[in-house]
């Protein structure tokens, strides 16, 4: 332990108190020299520490960021988590280090060089004093010493002076000692805390981490045996990529780009095509194309979004184009646009022609069946039944299914159980002009009688279609039997049964069916029968166009009091699906037309009756007839914006041309594919009506690409 000044050597004066206390000062200048170098570098070594704080949290940012880039890979974004977690915490315990290394060494001998600069300046004060003092004392015992002893009061006072004097040099020499003993007490107290606390500080902090890391251990130890798996999984993976590299590399092939699907795809083919832009035939774009759900799709480049050229491939037809000036280009036509394509080369070509025709094939074979409509789904037609929109009477709200048999549907109808002449059960016949079901000895009686009479169809044996079905279901043995039995008990004529003889199931034919013996009359004259039964076929009231029938209506008598039109044209006016193929079943002209010119098919088209042009378009209806304007049914259609209607018409003209040029077109230009396109229109007219109105025509053409607006009426 360092020796302190001694009080009484102080109070002497000696010249070893005087020489000790020189070197006391000097220790003490030395180690505030010291304790100022320490704080300094302390200072500088903190700064450091924050610096390299900062630079760790933005490098353990970024290593999180890595982590959130890698996140559909769960092992490497564990991995990084954990350990990033791990890192944080060290980033903590450095900063909790480096406050406590401040607070240790910094602020501790911050305080002891304050304490000795605060109490330096009183050193020095002092010290000033001291000497000052001492000065006085040696000038005061020389004073004393040179006073004659003849002189009592020089004496006297001499001595009080020098008295005086030495008590307040003490006094200042005890003061000094004392602060100079204090400050090196202090000092040693103040160092050894101050390291001490910086030692435990790091002692802390290393033991933390130790704990951190020793926590860390088994994720350390799971990650160090996926890394060994992942490691092992690389090299295979890149030996198998070598391998591909090397198969694909070693490839013979003469640069022909592939068109085959990529695995998992849905595309039946996709590649590159070069596209002729619409209004700019000198110009062709290369786009990527693809065959997906029965559409072609492309796209432009890889920023833009996928875009549907042909909606239907089963409305397109598909063909070569050898006769302009680029090479291996074919074309694909539809009702409403045309685009020419071209191939890389001429295998590229016709595997884009397969794929397509094939597609077209396969939607055909794939297609279902839309459901037929049971009785119990029918609206209440009788007294007032089979009017309605262009789409037909009714339509099944649920998806499409496989069509039941006819026999099951028929046999639901009013009576239809029985035969409507004789009686007998589970009929297998009918009439699909008249309504009704009978059995195969009526059916053959039936069929002596003439078509423009009676139409037999087999139940079991021959297609129906889902409007003659309708008309058995509405229709039926029960209705009809009420009009052309109307009389029959009046005239007392007894009915047949089913165990009647021929003769007599005939004879009762006849006088039902050709003499109309017992329909009910009411007095009305011809033009009278022909007006209710325009009224009825513009109301869809099938009952009362049969009754109007049976009482000796003209199916094709011209109505007077409306320009001369027919019940077809009125049934089209109204929208009644039914009562068209009622009257087209029973002998209507589907191309009569009225004073102005107009026939059914100008009258549908007007009104927008989609289900009414596909069946007057399949019954034989002449597309090109012009009105007293000049105008044909295509040309009202595209002015009333009816776009389903303008389709129909078209492909029915394209179905013409095609016919006429011998098939050029292949295929998929023959009559039974458009055969299959109107029956989808028909059946959707018939069931889902709702989904010919999906679509607008816009005649402005404004709002379509530039390379892929519609085709107008005179290129169909």
């Amino acid at each position: 332990m360092d020796s302190l000044l001694d009080f009484e050597e102080c109070v002497k004066d000696s010249p070893g108190f005087r020489l000790k206390l020189e070197l006391f000062e000097t220790d003490v200048t030395v180690l505030e020299t010291h304790l100022d170098k320490v704080m300094k570098l302390c200072g500088k070594m903190v700064e450091a520490g924050q610096a390299y704080n900062a630079a760790n949290q933005l490098f353990l940012t970024s290593l999180g960021e890595l982590a959130s880039y890698h996140k559909k890979d769960a092992a490497i974004t564990n991995c990084l988590s954990q350990f990033n977690h791990g890192l944080q915490e060290m980033v903590s315990f450095h900063t909790m280090l480096f406050d406590q290394t401040q607070r240790a060494i910094s602020q501790q001998l911050s305080n002891l060089c304050t304490h000795s600069l605060r109490f330096l300046p009183q050193l020095v004060e002092t010290r000033k004093e001291f000497v000052r003092i001492g000065d006085d004392l040696e000038t005061a015992a020389a004073k004393n010493a040179q006073v004659s002893r003849h002189k009592a009061g020089d004496a006297e006072r001499a001595s009080h002076l020098l008295l005086a004097t030495r008590k307040c040099y003490q006094h200042f020499a005890l003061d000094y000692c004392l602060q100079l003993n204090t400050f090196k007490t202090q000092q040693r107290i103040d160092v050894l805390n101050s390291v001490f606390s910086f030692v435990h500080a790091q002692f802390t902090f290393f033991h933390q981490g130790f704990d951190l890391l020793r926590d860390l251990e088994p994720t350390m130890k799971t990650m160090a045996a996926q890394l060994s798996q992942l490691s092992t999984d690389c090299t295979a993976q890149r030996k198998d990529l070598e391998n591909k590299h090397l198969l694909v590399q070693q490839r013979d092939a003469s640069g022909e780009p592939m068109v085959n699907p990529c695995p998992g795809s849905d595309d039946i083919i996709q590649g590159y095509l070069f596209k002729r832009c619409r209004r700019k035939p000198k110009t062709w774009k290369r786009c990527w194309f693809s065959i997906r759900d029965n559409q072609l799709i492309y796209r432009k480049s890889h920023k833009e979004e996928n875009t549907v050229l042909f909606e239907d491939l089963r409305l397109c037809a598909v063909k070569s184009l050898d006769h302009i000036d680029r090479r291996f280009c074919f074309e694909l036509l539809s009702v409403q646009k045309c685009c020419a394509l071209q191939a890389d080369s001429e295998q590229l070509k016709q595997a884009w022609l397969s794929a397509l025709q094939g597609s077209i094939d396969l939607a055909y074979r794939e297609r279902v069946d839309p459901v037929c409509v049971q009785p119990k789904d029918l609206p209440p037609l009788l007294g007032g039944g089979g009017g309605g929109g262009g789409g037909g009477d009714s339509s099944s709200p649920g998806p499409p299914t496989r069509r039941p048999p006819a026999l099951g549907v028929a046999l639901r109808g009013p009576g239809n159980q029985r035969c409507c002449d004789c009686g007998e059960d589970e009929p297998r016949w009918a009439s699909i002009n008249l309504g009704v079901t009978m059995c195969i000895e009526c059916s053959g009686i039936h069929r002596s009688l003439g078509v423009h009479l009676s139409k037999v169809r087999s139940l079991t044996l021959d297609s129906w279609d889902a409007e003659q079905l309708k008309l058995l279901c509405v229709l039926g043995n029960d209705v009809m039997n009420q009009i052309y039995e109307a009389r029959c008990s009046e005239d007392g004529r007894v009915k047949p049964r089913a165990d009647s003889l021929r003769s007599e199931k005939e004879a009762w034919i006849k006088e039902k069916y050709v003499e109309k013996r017992f329909v009910q009359s009411d007095g009305a004259d011809g033009p009278n029968a022909g007006l209710r039964l325009y009224h009825a076929a513009m109301s869809g009231d099938l009952v009362a166009m049969a009754a109007a029938l049976a009482q000796g209506a003209e199916v094709n008598g011209c109505v007077g009091e409306e320009e001369g039109r027919t019940a077809l044209i009125g049934a089209a006016v109204g929208g009644s699906l039914l009562a068209c193929e009622f009257l087209l079943l029973n002998g209507a002209n589907v191309n009569h037309r009225d004073q102005r010119g107009r026939g059914a098919l100008h009258a549908a088209a007007t009104a927008g009756h989609t289900g009414q042009v596909c069946l007057l378009l399949k019954r034989g209806a002449n597309q090109y007839a012009a009105d007293e304007k000049g105008q044909d049914p295509l040309a009202i259609a595209v002015e009333t914006a009816h776009a389903d209607i303008v389709t129909l018409l078209r492909m029915a003209r394209m179905n013409e041309e095609m016919r006429d040029s011998e098939g050029v077109f292949g295929a998929v230009g023959d009559d039974e594919t458009f055969q299959d396109i109107f029956r989808d229109f028909s059946d959707m007219a018939s069931h889902d009506p709702e989904r010919l109105s999906r679509r607008q025509f816009s005649r402005g053409g404004g709002e379509e690409e530039e390379e892929e607006g519609q085709m107008n009426s005179q290129q169909c």
